[in-house]
């Protein structure tokens, strides 16, 4: 008989937030992570929702934002633009732990956070800013693009295409999938934080 041992979160809001956050921050450091490639969804050109899977780089708990990072060529930049609101999902299917949040974004192009970001990418992970077309563009053939090479002078073209996007987190839910019972929770920050339980 399997018995279940509560984790320290289970019935305690401080400590689900807690949790979340260290999940978010262990999927920056961690590729191994569910939490390192979230799906991000935006509200379409065309007003409908659009999703992709991004590569969390990073996650400041005191300022509650994320960053990751797109090229400014790709519709998700146009779309932000249009409207900075937008979704990250989480779903870590071992823990049975999922987090939705609603936040705002920030496209940075030529600022400090920009530059530093730019300065930690390797040199594979900027190749891709360097490809030609640019990202969505119809191909005749789906061979017809060009990457750069990976050394740093190859890459360093690609910089004017590199779009840090960082998103300040106005909500968080949190669900725990549990036999003895699931947990749900939401956190929200607008003047101050408050904190809910929700029926699972």
């Amino acid at each position: 008989m399997t018995v279940f041992h509560e984790p320290a979160f289970y019935n305690d809001l401080t400590e689900i937030l807690s949790e979340g956050w260290r999940l978010m921050a262990r999927g920056v450091a961690d590729r191994r992570s569910p939490f390192h490639h979230p799906t991000v969804a935006t509200l379409g050109l065309d007003g409908r929702p659009s999703l992709r899977t991004v590569i969390l780089r990073g996650c400041h708990v005191a300022s509650r934002t994320l960053r990751f990072h797109t090229d400014d060529r790709s519709t998700k930049v146009q779309e932000i633009a249009n409207d900075p609101r937008l979704a990250v999902h989480f779903y870590d299917a071992t823990a049975k732990i999922q987090l939705r949040l609603d936040g705002i974004a920030t496209l940075h192009r030529n600022d400090d956070v920009a530059d530093s970001a730019w300065a930690a990418t390797r040199s594979f992970s900027r190749q891709c800013y360097g490809i030609t077309p640019g990202p969505g563009v119809k191909l005749t053939d789906g061979k017809d693009f060009t990457l750069p090479e990976t050394t740093d002078e190859a890459t360093a073209p690609g910089r004017v295409n590199f779009c840090p996007v960082t998103v300040e987190i106005k909500s968080m839910e949190w669900l725990y999938l549990a036999a003895s019972g699931h947990r749900r929770a939401r956190f929200s920050w607008n003047e101050s934080m408050s904190a809910q339980w929700l029926t699972p």
